[in-house]
């Protein structure tokens, strides 16, 4: 048996694991990933191997049908983001898939409330500013008594929810299965994009599908209040980057944290780097030592038993 894993977390962690795939006489393939493989690169390397566990490559029909066309048996998605992969070829093709879900709630909501501070105190603009030798103090705002628009309440958003509710802050949930939970009695629901104008903050939270591309657009922004930020820790799509760069240019943003974009690795020369008061991460949000630990093990777990490995 022979298992290939591309999703960079586990890789950098995959010393740790390594004893796993031994221990059961499993051949283990680590490439080095930096974000994702290519098309054609899982083309060549998917059909190598009986079981595959995915980061964020582009797992479409087109490298499974190359899979199963060799020895590819079954396939687990690290972590909670499906976007990228194709799960009804997967059916299709009769290739056992299954994702692993509610693994990083509490990570992603700590980045992603660390980024409401930080656009509120420009926390990174001061850091920027004393290693060049300045010595700046920009006048941030207070949390307290400002507003979010939380868009997802899945588990990072409820994270998020209860993180945000402790600073004193008010919060609008925007999400179509939304419903409250236990330590949030406080957050408030709207429909997208109503009240938007309310909202000192944007926090994007929720995962990628048709009706969350693009949710953060020219005429959505429009309608926000001048000098929103904007933060988004959920997928780089649900933000139209050529209307964000355009609000920041202008002012109506005022600045924006962004883990993810349309684009992985962030081009570089897109304007948002050229923008001051823009911070990113690199996707990723959810790369702690103890939910890259558990979310493996249960990766490693499930495809064991899609194969057959006791």
């Amino acid at each position: 048996m022979k298992v290939l894993v591309t999703c960079p977390p586990m890789l950098g962690m995959i010393e740790s694991f390594r004893h796993m795939f031994e221990a059961k006489g499993v051949e283990l393939t680590a490439p080095p990933v930096v974000q994702t493989l290519s098309v054609e690169e899982l083309k060549e390397i998917v059909p190598q191997h009986d079981g595959w566990i995915i980061g964020d490559d582009p797992a479409t029909r087109e490298v499974f049908s190359a899979g199963k066309a060799g020895k590819l048996k079954a396939a687990v998605k690290w972590g909670i983001g499906v976007d990228n992969v194709d799960f009804n070829a997967c059916k299709d093709l009769d290739i056992p898939i299954i994702n692993t879900p509610n693994m990083f709630g509490g990570e992603v909501a700590d980045i992603a409330v660390g980024y409401v501070i930080a656009l509120a105190r420009e926390t990174f603009q001061i850091d920027s500013g004393v290693r060049a030798g300045a010595w700046p103090k920009p006048r941030g705002i207070s949390l307290a008594g400002k507003t979010v628009a939380l868009i997802g309440y899945g588990d990072i958003g409820r994270n998020a929810a209860k993180r945000l509710l402790a600073a004193d802050m008010r919060v609008i949930a925007y999400d179509p299965v939304a419903s409250q939970s236990p330590g949030t009695t406080s957050v408030e629901f709207a429909q997208w994009p109503e009240r938007i104008s309310e909202a000192d903050f944007i926090v994007v939270t929720c995962a990628l599908t048709p009706s969350s591309y693009h949710m953060i657009n020219a005429e959505t922004l429009a309608m926000a209040k001048a000098g929103v930020r904007v933060i988004n820790v959920g997928r780089g799509p649900i933000v139209d980057e050529t209307a964000l760069i355009s609000a920041l240019a202008s002012g109506h943003v005022y600045s924006a944290a962004l883990d993810v974009f349309e684009i992985e690795p962030l081009p570089g020369d897109s304007p948002l780097r050229q923008h001051p008061r823009c911070v990113f991460g690199s996707h990723n949000a959810s790369n702690t030592a103890d939910a890259v630990q558990r979310t493996s093990e249960i990766a490693i777990g499930k495809l064991f038993s899609y194969l057959g490995i006791q």
